[in-house]
């Protein structure tokens, strides 16, 4: 990746597109300009070639079979860093770009954004699981995890990619429990291999489409004044705070908050929230 940024913001922009959607789906169209900057055809066509030509030589070949660009062997990031994060970030922002520039070496004074390790996903993954997900296929798949550290080949049928605020998985139905699930995108090992089309889509799954309510309200160990802080850190009326996620979400959710339903923190200071509907949550709360 490049040391400095001599180019002019709006085609960083475009390039840095060029190279997360080229590296990480396997397919690049002018549609993916079009739709994303709002430019016509021939614009989004120079910028592709300007892209071959002066920034990534080598980088890209027109596949006249599937009508888009795929990624060499040879690929190389020049205005990424070419991480699974980049991608995935750009998914959950809904193709804002704008606000993955987090990367870029901008010097803004007085400002600071805590990096952490960025879990390690391969192109090859994410690229089938998407095109399964957005295909409705069914996808045969090495998975690994802290209780069974073997590789073990599953059958998956992937319907979303969730980022959790700490790591990414994908929301899959699992044909060997026979369930949905979440897998961890670190934890595939291999090549996925794409089959053909599932039965179970992201419509079937209740209880990812279930709105599942959280109130949280402050610490009522905590003075009034002290509680009427909290309220003010959390846009608390009438000291609660409610809103929604999935379900599936809802353990993640409460990690974030930084809430653990099982025990209290001894000193109210430190627990600062609380759950108001603790009961209602627990059908969604993990073992």
């Amino acid at each position: 990746m490049t040391d400095t940024w001599a180019i002019r913001w709006d085609l960083l922009a475009r390039y840095r597109l060029i190279e997360i959607i080229a590296l990480w789906e396997g397919r690049l169209t002018t549609n993916h300009l079009c739709d994303t900057f709002g430019m016509g055809r021939q614009q989004a066509s120079k910028d592709i070639n300007t892209y071959l030509k002066d920034i990534g030589p080598g980088n890209l070949v027109l596949d006249r079979s599937i009508k888009g660009y795929v990624p060499t062997p040879t690929f190389s990031p020049q205005v990424t860093k070419g991480v699974a994060d980049e991608y995935l970030q750009l998914m959950a922002r809904n193709n804002d770009l704008s606000l993955r520039f987090e990367n870029l070496p901008l010097n803004v004074a007085n400002t600071e954004v805590l990096s952490l390790p960025i879990r390690n996903v391969e192109p090859r993954v994410i690229r089938t699981l998407v095109r399964a997900a957005r295909e409705q296929k069914r996808v045969e798949v090495d998975y690994v995890s802290v209780h069974n550290p073997n590789r073990e080949g599953r059958i998956i049928a992937p319907h979303t990619l969730v980022f959790t605020g700490i790591r990414w998985h994908v929301r899959a139905w699992c044909e060997k429990n026979q369930g949905f699930r979440d897998f961890v995108l670190s934890r595939f090992r291999g090549e996925p291999e794409l089959l053909d089309m599932s039965p179970k889509q992201a419509d079937d799954d209740t209880a990812w489409n279930t709105q599942v309510p959280i109130e949280i309200t402050p610490d009522t160990r905590l003075t009034p004044d002290k509680q009427a802080v909290v309220a003010a850190d959390y846009g608390m009326e009438d000291n609660r705070h409610r809103f929604t996620v999935r379900g599936p979400l809802v353990h993640y959710a409460l990690k974030l908050l930084q809430i653990d339903y099982k025990t209290m923190e001894p000193t109210p200071e430190a627990q600062q929230i609380v759950l108001a509907n603790r009961e209602a949550l627990k059908p969604w709360l993990f073992d």
